[in-house]
């Protein structure tokens, strides 16, 4: 009888499920449409025979490229592209700190372009007309 051993079955690191959910969120044959929700990570870490922490780094990775949300007792969901990053609640930390700072200064150009135009209008209404 000839039996080859099988090849151990290797673990996938937390990179790899990342770069798999990626492709099915992001692929062209996307398994996965903006809202949905992903498997649970228990459930996926059981399947695919690795630590709860791994598929947690995978989802934080996810999360850190603004593909997915993840919401405290719900799980983690694909990300609607077309709703600014940073304002959804599960948002990564870092894109909603970004968009509480990129806030701000929108609002101080705006106050700045405001004060430009009065000043140009002062000078203009000022300035006497060339001989």
């Amino acid at each position: 009888m000839d039996q080859s051993p099988e090849a151990p079955k290797q673990t996938p690191m937390a990179k790899e499920i990342a770069a798999r959910f990626r492709e099915k969120i992001t692929g062209p044959n996307r398994e996965y449409e903006p809202g949905d929700r992903l498997p649970a990570a228990r459930t996926l870490a059981k399947d695919l025979g690795v630590q709860l922490m791994t598929v947690q780094s995978a989802f934080g990775q996810l999360r850190d490229e603004g593909l997915v949300l993840t919401q405290q007792g719900r799980g983690t969901f694909v990300r609607d592209p077309s709703v600014p990053l940073g304002t959804e609640p599960g948002s990564s930390p870092a894109f909603t700190a970004l968009a509480s700072e990129l806030s701000t200064i929108h609002d101080a150009l705006r106050v700045l372009g405001e004060r430009m135009d009065r000043l140009e209008r002062l000078v203009d209404t000022e300035t006497p007309p060339s001989p």
